[in-house]
């Protein structure tokens, strides 16, 4: 199951400042980004990987649409995959605990979310 983008999303609670740093100081570019109806979200191309800034109220959006409730902490690792039922049932057998089943999401992909080894809270995204 190859794993096809790495994207580390960030919760920011200032987030115009962490864009001012990471887009204008550091110069990674904008990508585009589907807007929630709550709080900003911008996704910045790190060359193979992003870097995803969301305000708390994003960040509480996100894992409302995902597992229906607040689960994540401040940074949360998510994968693009090829087929996110497999790749979740595969990571639960291996060992991850699913918190949110495969869903159909407003960002134009279908999600799910584990917690997995070592602390680390991911999603799997499936582009639709």
């Amino acid at each position: 199951m190859p794993v096809s983008e790495l994207r580390l999303v960030v919760t920011a609670t200032d987030y115009d400042e962490a864009v001012h740093f990471y887009r204008d100081v550091l110069g990674l570019p904008e990508r585009d980004a589907v807007q929630p109806p709550r709080g900003r979200v911008m996704i910045l191309d790190a060359g193979r990987a992003t870097l995803e800034i969301a305000e708390p109220a994003t960040a509480e959006y996100i894992d409302e649409v995902e597992v229906g409730r607040r689960v994540a902490g401040h940074v949360r690792v998510a994968f693009q995959v090829d087929d996110v039922a497999a790749t979740t049932g595969a990571l639960a057998e291996a060992g991850g605990t699913v918190l949110g089943e495969p869903r159909q999401t407003p960002f134009r992909s279908t999600n799910s979310r584990l917690d997995g080894p070592a602390g680390l809270q991911l999603t799997l995204f499936q582009l639709d």
